[in-house]
């Protein structure tokens, strides 16, 4: 199994509820893709550096997981699908960087 950092750009509309149905698909298709979340933070509603879907800010939630590098791309073609997800990124590597990290310290 594959170390990867993940971060979700989801729709600044979603009500908390919608929010909330998206991060536990999000988890679901890790655990069905024999992955494993490790840990995760909420960086809240940020700004954009540009303008995505018309939408000047989105709410960020980074994942630290472990999975087979070769699911990635499966889980990316899930996302794609759904319409309140603006962005995915996933980064392989080699340790997960200590929470809480710096982004979190900055919404504080």
């Amino acid at each position: 199994m594959n170390k990867f950092e993940a971060v979700l750009l989801i729709s600044p509309e979603s009500s908390d509820k919608l929010l909330e149905q998206n991060i536990k698909s999000f988890e679901d298709i890790i655990v069905k893709n024999a992955g494993k979340i490790t840990n995760t933070e909420d960086w809240g509603l940020r700004d954009l550096s540009y303008d995505i879907n018309n939408f000047k800010k989105a709410f960020y939630k980074y994942f630290q997981i472990e999975i087979n590098g070769d699911n990635i791309q499966k889980i990316a073609k899930i996302l794609n699908q759904n319409d309140n997800i603006l962005r995915h990124l996933f980064i392989k590597v080699n340790q997960h960087q200590e929470l809480p990290t710096k982004l979190n310290h900055e919404k504080n």
